[in-house]
C-alpha cells in the first residue's frame, strides 16, 4: 500500500511516498518557499538522482500538485498512475486533548484542528492548507491525521498541570502538552527493539537533539513526561528558542527595550537559543566549525545545550524512578558526536561511560555508545517520522475497510 506522508510548513512542504508492505521510501523531496518568491522544488526517486527546479509556488495547492506530477512523471515518475497511491498522511503539530490517538481525516477532525490554531498559530493553519490541497486534488483518497501531542497524552496529571489558577486551565486548556510525539514514538519503540529489551517493561529517555529539541521520559512504552510545553518554547535551549527561563524576564525585557509582549516572545522563539548565546549561527555544524577555529562563544553555547540536555535527563531518571535506556535521534542527537559525548560526560553518577570510539564510528545511524560494562545503555538511534506517520496511515484506513 503506497501512502503519500505530506508535512506542511507555512511556506515549505516536505513529502515522502512510503510502500508499507516493505516500508521503502518510494520518493522524496521538498517544496521551499511556498508564496514566496524565489520557490525551489526537489524531487528524488528511489534509486534516481536528486533533481531541483526553480518554480514559483503561490500556495500549498500548487505545490500539492508539483509533488504529484513528479511522482507520475514519464522520465522519473516512481507511479504509473496516481490511483496507486491509497491514502494520505498529514503531520499536525497541535491537537490538543481531544486528541489521544492519529484520526481519520473528516470534517470534525478539521474542526479540531482550526481550534488548536491558538496554540500553534505557526504550524496548524498551514497543515490545513496541506490538507485542503489535497482535498481538492485527491478528493476519493482518505487521509489520516498524526497528531504530535498525541503521544504525549499519557502523561499524569502531576506532570502536564502549570502552577497557575486551576481556572486557566478549566478555561483555556492551559497544561504541558509536548511535541515530538511521532518522533519519541517511533525512537522509544526502535530503542527497545534494537536493544532487546521488552517495551512493556521498560524506562528509556529519549533525546530529540536538533534545531527544535525536547527530551521525553518513556515507562512500558508510554510518555510519563516530556521537556516541551503549552507550545514548543518551553524546555532545552534549542536552536533559536531560549527554552526554560523565569517568565519575569519577558517583562523585564519589555520595559528596558520598550517592546511588546509579543516582540519579546519573537526574540525567545527565533532569535535566542545557541543563536544567542553564539551571536554566531543557530545551526550546530555552523557551531562545530567556529569552535574547531577557537571560538569560544560557539563553544560555550554548544556546551550550555549540552548541559541542559544532561540535567534533563537526571531529571527524568528520577521522575522514571531509574533508566534502562536513553536513545539520541534527530539531526544533533544522531551526528553531533562532540554534544553526545558532554552529554554523557555529566551522566556517570547513573553508572554510565562513554565507549569513545564507538561514539566516533556511531554517525547517522544505529549504534550503542556506552561501554558494556555501562549499568545503562546509550544509544544512537535515528529517527523516522514519516515512517510513523505512513504506519498509522495504513493502520487505520485499513481498518476503516475491514
Amino acid at each position: 500500500m503506497d501512502v503519500l506522508v505530506i508535512n506542511c510548513g507555512s511556506s515549505s512542504l516536505k513529502y515522502q511516498l512510503i510502500n508499507t508492505d516493505t516500508e521503502e521510501v518510494l520518493a522524496s523531496g521538498l517544496c521551499d518557499r511556498i508564496g514566496i518568491s524565489g520557490g525551489q522544488f526537489s524531487y528524488k526517486p528511489k534509486g534516481g538522482e536528486k533533481t531541483t527546479q526553480d518554480v514559483d509556488m503561490p500556495d500549498h495547492e500548487v505545490a500539492v500538485k508539483l509533488v504529484l506530477n513528479a511522482l507520475v512523471n514519464q522520465k522519473d515518475g516512481i507511479l504509473k498512475s496516481l490511483d496507486e497511491i491509497k491514502a494520505t498522511g498529514h503531520r499536525i503539530v497541535h491537537g490538543g486533548e481531544h486528541f489521544t490517538h492519529s484520526a481519520l481525516v473528516n470534517d470534525e477532525v478539521i474542526k479540531h484542528i482550526e481550534e488548536c490554531a491558538d496554540l500553534a498559530p505557526l504550524h496548524n493553519p498551514a497543515h490545513l492548507l496541506g490538507i485542503r490541497a489535497c482535498q481538492h486534488l485527491m478528493p476519493n483518497k482518505p487521509m489520516v491525521a498524526v497528531f504530535d501531542t498525541a503521544f504525549h497524552q499519557t502523561m499524569p496529571p502531576r506532570a502536564y498541570i502549570y502552577g497557575i489558577p486551576n481556572e486557566y486551565y478549566e478555561k483555556y486548556k492551559i497544561r504541558r502538552y509536548g511535541f515530538h510525539g511521532t518522533s519519541h514514538s517511533y525512537v522509544s519503540k526502535r530503542t527497545a527493539e534494537f536493544l532487546g529489551i521488552p517495551l512493556e517493561n521498560s524506562k528509556i529517555i529519549t533525546c530529540h537533539l536538533g534545531n527544535g529539541s525536547s527530551i521525553c521520559a518513556i515507562e512500558n512504552g508510554k510518555s510519563v513526561d516530556t521537556s516541551m510545553g503549552l507550545t514548543p518554547l518551553e524546555g532545552l535551549v534549542m536552536g533559536t528558542r531560549s527554552g526554560d527561563l523565569d517568565p519575569a524576564i519577558i517583562d523585564y525585557i519589555a520595559q528596558k527595550e520598550n517592546l511588546s509582549t509579543k516582540e519579546v516572545l519573537n526574540i525567545l522563539n527565533k532569535k535566542s537559543g545557541v543563536l544567542g548565546i553564539s551571536g554566531l549561527s543557530s545551526d550546530f555544524r555552523d557551531l562545530l566549525a567556529a569552535d574547531e577555529q577557537g571560538d569560544l562563544k560557539a563553544r560555550f553555547a554548544r556546551e550550555v545545550f549540552a548541559y541542559r540536555v544532561a540535567k534533563y535527563i537526571g531529571a527524568y531518571t528520577a521522575a522514571l524512578t531509574g533508566v534502562d535506556a536513553i536513545a539520541f535521534c534527530a539531526g544533533v542527537g544522531e551526528n553531533a558526536k562532540f554534544i553526545r559525548g558532554k552529554i554523557v560526560s555529566h551522566l556517570q553518577f547513573l553508572g554510565i561511560t562513554l565507549d569513545e570510539q564507538a561514539n566516533l564510528d556511531t554517525v547517522g545511524k544505529e549504534g550503542i555508545i556506552s561501554t558494556k560494562d555501562s549499568k545503562v545503555k546509550v544509544c544512537v538511534i535515528p529517527t523516522n517520522e514519516e515512517l510513523m506517520i505512513a504506519r498509522d496511515t495504513r493502520t487505520l484506513v485499513l481498518g476503516k475497510h475491514l
